[in-house]
């Protein structure tokens, strides 16, 4: 592998690993139809990004690297193919890095990239690798390189990638019900996941208030339980309280109280998220006063609960599109905002809205206003019939309006700003 070519190189997942193999001397190229920050930040690197899909991009190619989404029509992947190019996956390439070390692989339907995004920030000091699915403002990127043996990545089951891995350690935060275009049934992603258990060398650490979860982890040894709502597993919260935007909590492990912790950003959600989080730097050995100064100091990675703007209205930016996401956003904005609380609606994947939509009903229950915006499709054709209407009703929400177009949405910010 000398000159590694990435199909659709702008990804969330793939630009990182591009970045990775750049800085560890490979000669990396890639292709993408759409440009964004993220092909600034490569091209910052010394990677060049071709703006279309051409054989020609690929002179000296011996690697290509594909996510899921590239389909065997793409006119690189077919040239690879025709010129027996070797094609690795994108979670074959990240498996292959994190097994070699004393890897974190941090999985769940719903939290992995902000815990994963939290672990790495916590274990700076440790110099790890680092591969997330979202920006880290500590870093300034998604991925970062490391001289020590610690590597942190985002374990990805919407397609399976994860059961590449055999990582050190695993975090799973939840299952649940999604992507059910690739996996077909709830069961078949719970086993998906109980493959990924058993392919854990030494310790998986899992949130035991998803019942799935638990339903998964009888009879297995090698298995560490945290919650924020029960108290008879490893480690637990105690005395949680909101006040001034922030949040403060006494971290439990094996019944032994290891202080009071702070998050600045909000929600039940990342109470939890910093369980096994606080956890692991722990047993790694960070020094307690840097571990809370660094849960306190994290603000999420971009794009969760991201605050765009705040003036006289208060702009947040999530990329909550689960049902069970968008209550828990909700939720975060109503424990520390105090303004009504607007929310603007994207729906993601017209398999997402078919699959779930029994679930999105009263998904939207404690904001005031609701617009809902045309569904991004991802590549996706609507072969459901799938109409914002129909959503809507599904939604129940009783003031809620249809934007059909993003000039609205503007005017309402832009007469509510300053």
């Amino acid at each position: 592998m000398k000159k590694i070519y990435f199909i659709g190189i702008n990804g969330i997942g793939m630009s990182g690993l591009a970045k990775i193999m750049k800085i560890k001397g490979y000669d990396v190229i890639g292709a993408d139809l759409s440009r964004s920050y993220v092909t600034e930040n490569l091209e910052g690197l010394g990677i060049t990004v071709y703006s279309e899909h051409d054989s020609k991009n690929m002179v000296g190619v011996d690697t290509v690297i594909a996510s899921s989404a590239i389909k065997e029509n793409n006119p690189e992947y077919r040239y690879a193919l025709e010129k027996n190019i070797k094609i690795i996956k994108r979670g074959e390439l990240l498996a292959e890095l994190l097994n070699k070390e004393i890897g974190i692989a941090v999985a769940g339907t719903h939290g992995k990239t902000t815990t994963s995004s939290m672990l790495g920030s916590a274990i700076l000091s440790k110099d790890p690798t680092i591969v997330v699915g979202g920006i880290l403002p500590e870093i300034g990127s998604n991925a970062r390189p490391g001289l020590s043996e610690y590597f942190v990545a985002e374990a990805d089951e919407s397609d399976n990638s994860f059961l590449f891995m055999n990582p050190t350690y695993a975090i799973i935060t939840n299952i649940e019900a999604d992507h059910l275009e690739n996996h077909g049934t709830l069961e078949n992603i719970k086993k998906s996941f109980s493959k990924f258990m058993d392919q854990t060398t030494k310790e998986i650490i899992v949130c035991s208030d998803c019942y799935n979860i638990r339903d998964l982890i009888k009879n297995r040894e090698n298995i560490t339980t945290y919650s924020i709502k029960r108290q008879d597993t490893n480690i637990y919260t105690k005395n949680i309280i909101v006040e001034n935007g922030e949040t403060s909590y006494n971290v439990v492990i094996n019944n032994k109280d290891i202080g009071r912790f702070s998050l600045s950003v909000p929600g039940n959600h990342n109470i939890a998220n910093s369980l096994p989080v606080i956890y692991l730097a722990n047993k790694f050995n960070v020094e307690e006063k840097e571990l809370k100064e660094k849960i306190f100091n994290f603000k999420g990675a971009k794009r969760r609960y991201d605050i765009l703007y705040d003036k006289s209205i208060k702009i947040i930016d999530d990329y909550a599109h689960h049902p069970t996401e968008i209550k828990a956003t909700i939720q975060a904005a109503k424990s520390i905002e105090t303004k009504k609380i607007v929310g603007i609606f994207q729906p993601h994947r017209y398999s997402r809205v078919n699959f779930l939509l029994e679930e999105f009903k009263k998904a939207f229950d404690g904001i005031d206003e609701l617009y809902i915006l045309p569904v991004y499709s991802a590549g996706e054709k609507n072969i459901y019939d799938i109409t914002l209407e129909k959503l809507k009703d599904k939604i129940g929400h009783s003031n809620t309006k249809i934007i059909l177009n993003n000039e609205e949405i503007e005017n309402y910010i832009y007469s509510n700003k300053e």
